[in-house]
This record gives structure tokens, C-alpha cells and sequence, in this order.
């Protein structure tokens, strides 16, 4: 039986090339458009041209949509697999949100490139192949959204751009991938354990992202103690610490009501509470903050967005935003 594998191009530098001068910008075409099938008859690629923007572009109402139109292909054309290109600076984002959102447990891989098209040694047309191969593979099945880059698969939940231009940026700390491919074989070495989704129809706006830094400044927090923040993310110190010169604006956030998540800004580890001294972890949590185990600041803030957005709130929402298996 052929497969049937909805691809959407969002744009991105494998959508991109390079100029005479050596700047790289969208085009009017996308180059992926002129892919030609590699794989025969195996599958049949629905291919779609949804957006074409630079990731930083891409923000929620742009992944919803791209959510809604997953679950209009699964139910209108019974598709086996998805693959999305994609801009790597907020690939991990849009990655996420769509593990969070889609309810389905047919694969739906993201790639995407760090050299544009025309460039000597562009990583984009294989990057493409090895995300049709792995959206194809029945092992891929369950395993919750997957970024597949330089023959690495990672899951959306963790993996992380670590570099700025090296094509083996996209790297999953503490963990490492959870497969790879093998020529043309997709093999998988770890599984998920446990996967919930939250299907939204709408996404909620003013969720903030601060990061702390050594005599961190009140001020930053207090501009976000008011009605029209819905929630507010914080990459702290270590283990889950913050100066104690921002205890106030912090308590001002939570009087509010307003939800307040911690992650650790540490590239490994999770944020925990240690600590019994001002500004510590423990202090913290007896405050009201809610702990967020094991996600980087991107991540976290993308997962109380879409608790938010599926109408979340008080003890329900802190143990959705807290559980990183979810």
C-alpha cells in the first residue's frame, strides 16, 4: 500500500538562497518546489507551499494553523505521515507545539537546513529526504512530533538549537537523540514513555519570557504585573534561584493571579527546589511558583501558552506546565 505524506513548506533558509553578495532571503519560489520524488511509487507526497517566512517570523497563530490544517488532511485524506519544513530558529518551538496540540499518532517529523539552497554543501535537500523516510516509518508511529536533522532524530519535547551556523546544531542535552538513520533505514533506540495532548482551537497572547542574570533589576517584572498578562516564564539561576531583589515584583505577578513558571537557565538539569535562602528554590515554591521539570524558557513558556489556551488554570494548569512527560 502506497503512504501518503502531506508535506508543508513554511519557508526558512531551506527555502532560501543565497545572493551575489552572499545575503540569504526568500525568493519567489521555493526551491523545494523543484524536489523531484526519490522514492518512486513508494509514497505519494501531498505537497503544500502553506507559508513562506524566515522562523522568526513564525509565531503561535501560525502553528495553530498549521495544526488545524494536520487534522484536516488526516480526516480528508487519511495521511500515514507529515513533514514540515521549517526555519531552525524557532523550529523547536513550532516543533513543540504542535507534540502539544495534535492528538494523532501518525508520525510528523520537522526539518529544516542551516545552508541555504545554492550554497556549497547545502544540508536541505537530505534533511527533506531522511524527514519523508522517517515520517514513512512505521517504528515513527506514537513517538510524539520529531525533529530530524544531519541523520539525527530527536523529540520535539527536548531537542534545542545549540549552534549558530553548524549544520549539527539541533542537539537534545542530557538525553541525546532517540534515533538515527542508517542510509535509508530509520532506526530508533529510545521510546516515548508517555504523551498528552491538549487540542486548542485559539491561543492566548501576552505570555512573557524573562531571563534572570546576576543583580537582576525589579523593574522588568513589575512592567508585567498587570490585567493583560496571561502568564510569565523565568530561566533562573542554577538549580531554580533568583535575586532577591525581585521577590516583590514576583509577588505582585502571583497576587494577580497571574501564573508564574520557573525553568533553570543551565543548559543541562532541571530546576528543582534546593535552596532554603532568599530567592531560593524553596522559597519559591512556597510562593506559588510552579517548577517546570525539565524544558528550556522556549519550551516552557510554549506549554503554559497552550494550557492557557485550552482554558487551564490554578492546580490543573501548574500540574500540566510541571509534568515535562506531558
Amino acid at each position: 500500500m502506497v503512504k501518503k505524506i502531506l508535506v508543508l513548506h513554511t519557508g526558512g533558509t531551506i527555502a532560501m538562497s543565497e545572493d551575489e553578495n552572499g545575503a540569504v532571503a526568500p525568493g519567489a519560489e521555493n526551491p523545494l518546489n523543484q524536489f523531484k520524488n526519490p522514492f518512486g511509487s513508494e509514497y505519494e507526497l501531498l505537497i503544500e507551499n502553506i507559508f513562506n517566512i524566515p522562523s522568526p517570523h513564525m509565531g503561535p497563530a501560525e502553528m495553530l494553523q498549521l495544526k488545524k490544517r494536520i487534522m484536516e488532511a488526516y480526516e480528508k485524506d487519511q495521511i500515514d505521515g507529515v513533514v514540515i519544513t521549517h526555519g531552525t530558529d524557532t523550529l523547536e518551538e513550532t516543533a513543540y507545539f504542535l507534540d502539544l496540540t495534535v492528538p494523532l499518532k501518525i508520525p510528523i517529523v520537522l526539518t529544516g537546513a542551516m545552508r541555504s539552497a545554492n550554497e556549497i554543501g547545502s544540508d536541505g535537500l537530505y534533511n527533506f529526504k531522511t524527514a519523508i523516510l522517517t515520517a514513512a516509518s512505521p517504528e515513527a508511529r506514537g513517538m510524539g512530533v520529531l525533529v530530524v536533522m544531519n541523520d539525527e532524530i530527536h523529540t520535539a519535547r527536548y531537542v534545542t538549537k545549540t549552534h549558530t551556523t553548524n549544520v549539527a546544531t539541533f542537539r537534545t542535552p542530557t538525553f541525546g537523540p532517540i534515533g538515527l538513520i542508517l542510509r535509508d533505514e530509520v532506526r530508533f533506540f529510545e521510546k516515548l514513555l508517555h504523551h498528552v495532548s491538549l487540542p486548542i482551537d485559539q491561543v492566548v497572547d501576552h505570555v512573557y519570557l524573562f531571563k534572570a542574570y546576576a543583580g537582576m533589576d525589579p523593574e522588568l517584572l513589575e512592567m508585567a504585573a498587570t490585567s493583560k498578562t496571561n502568564g510569565v516564564v523565568i530561566e533562573a539561576l542554577g538549580a531554580g534561584n533568583l535575586p532577591p531583589r525581585v521577590l516583590s515584583a514576583l509577588e505582585k505577578l502571583l497576587a494577580l493571579k497571574i501564573p508564574v513558571v520557573l525553568v533553570s537557565r543551565s543548559f543541562n538539569g532541571i530546576a528543582q527546589e534546593v535552596y532554603a535562602y532568599p530567592g531560593g528554590g524553596v522559597q519559591l515554591k512556597q510562593m506559588g511558583v510552579t517548577f517546570c521539570h525539565g524544558l528550556n524558557g522556549q519550551k516552557a513558556r510554549i506549554k503554559l501558552l497552550v494550557g492557557l489556551s485550552a482554558g487551564l488554570s490554578g492546580k490543573e494548569l501548574a500540574t500540566f506546565v510541571s509534568e515535562a512527560i506531558s
